[in-house]
């Protein structure tokens, strides 16, 4: 829809009557004509030889006479809004995941599932491989629209994983208590210790790669940092 003509007042109006309709809104403007648009948007623009008082008026000014800029701008935003969700869903439902399996292991085993020290390494391992969220680019889906983090939704989910997380590391200690219970001397608490590291690298991996935001199937086919970052962090847990 185009609108030509239009007085002040006018402007303002249109701006309003988007964001009342749920729109987040940006307006344009160089000049004195278009101060009350620019207070009504949600974030006013304006080029840096515009006006002084649209300038002061303006949330953002442009430093170059390149409209583009704009577009640009909102992709990185909508790209670094889009990682950032994905970041705290992995992080946050694996965390979660690994809690709720300390402290049942704690109540059910005799000795520490995890060494502390292992802990830390792990958690070292894990923060440092969730650095290629800084360089990955996500799916178009995640571009075209603004994510959004309603915190019903994303509560539901990061317990939802959280819980299956814990599940499956609970599998793991039932599996291990099996083939060690009858492991002489300190060896079986050893190899409890090494098997629950490898299988929470191993798990954390999988859970970098299926949880990305927005990918189809051959999306997560397709190499990226975020997968390299991933599998070094299985080859960690492997060795």
């Amino acid at each position: 829809t185009v609108f030509a003509r239009c007085t002040p007042e006018h402007k303002a109006r249109i701006v309003s009557a988007l964001r009342a309709g749920g729109h987040t809104t940006g307006f344009l403007g160089d000049g004195v004509n278009d101060l009350p648009a620019l207070h009504a948007a949600d974030v006013g623009i304006c080029p840096r030889n515009a006006v002084d008082v649209a300038r002061e008026a303006a949330d953002v000014v442009l430093a170059e006479k390149d409209l583009t800029a704009i577009d640009r701008a909102v992709v990185a935003g909508r790209r670094s809004s889009g990682n950032i969700a994905t970041y705290l869903r992995i992080t946050l439902s694996s965390n979660l995941g690994n809690v709720i399996a300390m402290l049942t292991a704690g109540l059910m085993l005799p000795f520490l599932p995890m060494l502390p020290a292992q802990v830390l390494v792990q958690n070292l391992c894990f923060d440092a491989a969730q650095l290629a969220f800084a360089f990955e680019r996500p799916a178009a889906s995640v571009v075209r629209r603004p994510t959004v983090l309603r915190p019903r939704d994303f509560l539901r989910f990061i317990t939802g994983f959280g819980l299956l997380n814990a599940a499956a590391d609970l599998a793991t200690f039932g599996v291990l208590a099996l083939a060690l219970h009858n492991a002489p001397g300190d060896g079986g608490e050893t190899a409890f210790h090494a098997g629950w590291f490898t299988e929470n690298l191993l798990t954390q991996a999988l859970v970098m790669i299926l949880l990305r935001t927005g990918r189809t199937a051959a999306e997560r086919k397709a190499g990226g940092p975020l997968r390299t970052a991933a599998a070094g962090l299985a080859a960690v847990g492997v060795v």
